[in-house]
């Protein structure tokens, strides 16, 4: 927009003729200007906005100029707060949105808002699930069943959270479950069939699938030695471990 250039659509109807007559940093908000025009407050924007429209002194501006600067300080602040809320780690798009809704900014300036971040590459929601899989999995000892069930409660669609699956290193997945099993095989007391199906039930319960949790459980009866109190019992069938997917 030029500065002294009247808007196309304010030839539709009246639109009044604002002058700027000062600008001044507002002293309680960083990085923020009140413009006055004609000696009383008609905005406070942020400087990037000040900037952007050129709200110097002397700049001539009208209703349909006003709004539209209202508008886009309105998108940079909402900008701005996701940017505060990615500060300490990533997040996905679903927490973009639902942590602007909060601040009471509307839905569709949020859309705005997350469809730059995803094009600044500061939200992305492919990559955020492919790491969030590796450090629950490797790091924290959850089965992927866990994973994507809190994957989904962030957001992240079906097709990028299989995809961040499909990359897990199969013996890396394998021994995650052996540590995680081997916690709870020592802690349990009993048969050897009796501290199977403890440890199995642990291993679904943290969301690992039963296949996995039953080749873990094989390896720790294998490497584990008997009972500390020399009670081994019946090994039993492999059919009696409740496995389930």
């Amino acid at each position: 927009m030029e500065q002294n250039e009247r808007p196309e659509a304010a030839s539709n109807g009246p639109d009044r003729e604002r002058t700027i007559t000062a600008v001044e940093r507002d002293a309680k908000q960083s990085r923020r200007y009140i413009i006055y025009a004609d000696g009383e407050p008609i905005l406070n924007v942020h400087e990037d906005i000040m900037v952007k429209y050129r709200l110097l002194k002397g700049a001539v501006l009208f209703e349909e100029d006003i709004r539209a600067i209202v508008r886009a300080d309105e998108l940079q602040q909402a900008y701005v707060q996701a940017l505060r809320y990615l500060e300490r780690k990533p997040r996905t798009s679903k927490e973009i949105a639902v942590r602007l809704t909060q601040k009471g900014f509307e839905a569709e300036l949020i859309e705005q808002v997350i469809r730059r971040l995803e094009d600044e590459r500061f939200v992305d929601d492919a990559l955020y699930a492919e790491q969030w899989t590796k450090q629950r999995v490797y790091g924290h000892k959850k089965g992927r069943i866990w994973v994507k069930h809190e994957l989904q409660q962030k957001g992240v669609s079906k097709e990028e959270i299989a995809q961040a699956i499909e990359q897990l290193e199969p013996e890396r997945e394998l021994e995650s479950a052996i540590q995680a099993g081997l916690k709870k095989w020592r802690q349990t007391k009993g048969s050897v069939k009796e501290r199977k199906q403890k440890t199995a039930a642990y291993l679904l319960r943290r969301g690992y699938p039963g296949e996995l949790a039953y080749r873990a459980i094989r390896t720790i009866a294998w490497q584990e030695p008997a009972d500390p109190e020399g009670v081994v019992g019946d090994e039993g069938d492999d059919d009696d471990i409740p496995f389930g997917d």
